[in-house]
């Protein structure tokens, strides 16, 4: 089978919200090629034999390589993205710009992305493990996920799991139960049941997220009794949110996009218990005061806001409760 490949030419330091973008239009399968060095805290905590002996200098230039389906309208496509260029290229500099089209026998790139997807360090605690890599190194007391996020989700490895996480570390408490607001892989429950959470609940829109939430709960021994995941819509499903139940959660966590975080922050307060916080996170730093003005306007106070590269986590509570 034949696979559509659009190749975008810009910076190294424009690929993070360009990614972010592309995935906004509902584009999956990104490859970013840079010539950008591993730092020493990438090189302590990723469990790789054998790096290159010369890597190209870095020249600030990046490529981000999309996979399409053949039936996809690449000229359509290339045109929205040349608006989130325009848009970018006010506060950040995109490079060329160059976006060209091209096609790839390789009927499992799909699967090519596992030989990259190494065990990695999430903090100096927690380790995840790809369920098809051995485990070389580790510490006494570290915590090892599996995880098999399969295509539709991430690893975990990204900035906005490691900020959720470190939010989830200060918070959760032996009689602690948490809903987590698009669950995805179920990567953050199954590390807070991990934490000592007593109970959790995986909500997603996405039927995906059912099945990988399941698969990966399997793979680290968590039950049923102690995770359950239920698919639907909380921003609109009146029914949903009753399934949900009210007054009854200690923490609401969402590792989402901005644009779901806004209207969301309307619609948690009624499932925590008094003092329950709301821990967010996937928000860009260019969305950070919209996100702000959102919880804010919901009658929630901002007990923190951290930082990770180009991301932020805001954690919040609501004032009434």
């Amino acid at each position: 089978m034949k696979w559509k490949k659009l190749t975008i030419e810009t910076t190294t330091e424009a690929t993070d919200m360009l990614s972010y973008e592309l995935g906004e239009l509902g584009v999956e399968g990104i490859e970013v090629e840079d010539h950008v060095p591993l730092s020493e805290e990438d090189r302590k905590t990723m469990y790789v034999d054998l790096l290159p002996d010369e890597i190209a200098p870095d020249d600030g230039t990046a490529k981000i390589n999309c996979y399409l389906e053949e039936d996809q309208d690449l000229e359509e496509l290339a045109n929205k993205i040349r608006e989130k260029l325009e848009e970018i290229g006010q506060f950040l500099p995109i490079g060329s710009g160059k976006i060209t089209f091209g096609e790839t026998e390789d009927k499992d790139w799909i699967n090519n992305w596992k030989q990259y997807f190494k065990p990695f360090r999430l903090d100096e605690t927690i380790i995840i493990k790809p369920t098809w890599e051995e485990l070389t190194e580790q510490k006494e007391g570290d915590l090892v996920i599996q995880i098999d996020p399969g295509t539709a989700f991430g690893t975990g490895s990204h900035e906005t799991t490691r900020l959720c996480i470190s939010q989830l570390k200060k918070y959760i408490k032996p009689e602690t139960k948490l809903l987590d607001a698009g669950c995805g892989s179920g990567i953050l429950s199954i590390i807070a049941i991990k934490l000592g959470v007593k109970e959790a609940l995986g909500i997603d829109i996405d039927p995906n997220a059912i099945i990988a939430t399941k698969e990966n709960m399997a793979i680290n021994d968590v039950t049923e009794e102690q995770l359950k995941v239920i698919q639907g819509n909380i921003l609109e499903d009146q029914s949903f949110q009753d399934e949900i139940g009210y007054d009854c959660y200690d923490i609401v966590v969402a590792n989402i996009l901005a644009d779901v975080i806004c209207p969301l922050s309307g619609k948690v307060t009624p499932h925590l218990k008094e003092g329950g916080i709301f821990i967010t996170s996937g928000i860009i730093n260019t969305k950070e005061q919209e996100v702000k003005d959102a919880i804010l306007a919901n009658d929630m106070e901002i007990l923190e806001t951290n930082y990770l590269g180009e991301w932020v986590s805001i954690t919040a509570r609501p004032k009434s409760k």
